[in-house]
This record gives structure tokens, sequence and C-alpha cells, in this order.
């Protein structure tokens, strides 16, 4: 049996993370291509989701009892990274909750959401993620 090197978590878990977001808002934006609003959306949420889940690793932050909650991840990134530590532009404050609002709609509700709905559920993740992806590109 050949040698394995074995990570601990925290080392893996930010480099994990980044590539989800990123393959995430790519989805998102091959979905809406493909005219799949409600999926489109689906992949805008989950690729800020994981995009704030990699910027608080990278910032040293752990999950709440092992799981990082929407609830939580959104308030930590809120708090500490945007209103404490200043790493991001106030702008993005409102960014998970707009995205998980619009997801929840797409996937839950009878109506579908619109093609106007998920482009700017997608140029928000795009700009989101963006953001993230460059702040750390020297450390991941």
């Amino acid at each position: 049996m050949g040698h394995t090197t074995h990570l601990s978590p925290p080392q893996v878990a930010p480099i994990v993370g980044r590539s989800k977001a990123l393959e995430s808002v790519s989805g998102a934006r091959a979905e809406y291509e493909a005219g799949r609003f409600n999926n489109s959306v689906n992949r805008s949420y989950y690729a800020c989701f994981q995009a704030a889940i990699f910027a608080l690793q990278m910032e040293g932050f752990r999950a709440l009892r092992g799981e990082w909650g929407h609830d939580f991840v959104q308030a930590q990134f809120n708090g500490q990274l945007i209103h404490r530590r200043h790493r991001y532009s106030a702008d993005f404050r409102t960014i998970l909750r707009d995205n998980y609002e619009v997801r929840a709609r797409g996937d839950y509700e009878e109506q579908p959401v619109t093609e106007v709905v998920a482009a700017r559920a997608l140029q928000r993740a795009e700009r989101f993620v963006r953001a993230i992806v460059r702040r750390h590109e020297d450390r991941a």
C-alpha cells in the first residue's frame, strides 16, 4: 500500500471551499445560459455560501459545533468580515440573504424564478465569489 499524506481539516477545507464556490458559480452561469433559472439561482446561492465559508476559514474561523449553518455563516460573514474587520465592502452584507431568499423561491415555490431575477442573483454571486477568491488567491 502506498504512502498517503493526511492533512488536517483546517488545511484542506479552505481549498475545497474555494474550488466548490468556483464550480458552483460556473454551474450557475451554465444553468442560466441554458434557461434553467430555478437551478441557476440555487447554484448562485451555494456559490456565495461556499465562498463565505472559504473566507471565514481563511480568517481563522471555525464552524459552530462542526457545522456551517446558513444563519451562522451569514451572521459571521457580515458581523466579522464586513463590519468588524472591514475585509469586504458593506455592499456585500445583503448578498447571502438575498440569494438565499431567491434560492428558496426557486426551490420551493410553485412560480418559477424569472430570467431577470436569475440574472441579478448570478451577477451578485459572480461579484461576491470573485472578490473573495481575489482576496485570498495568494494564500489558498
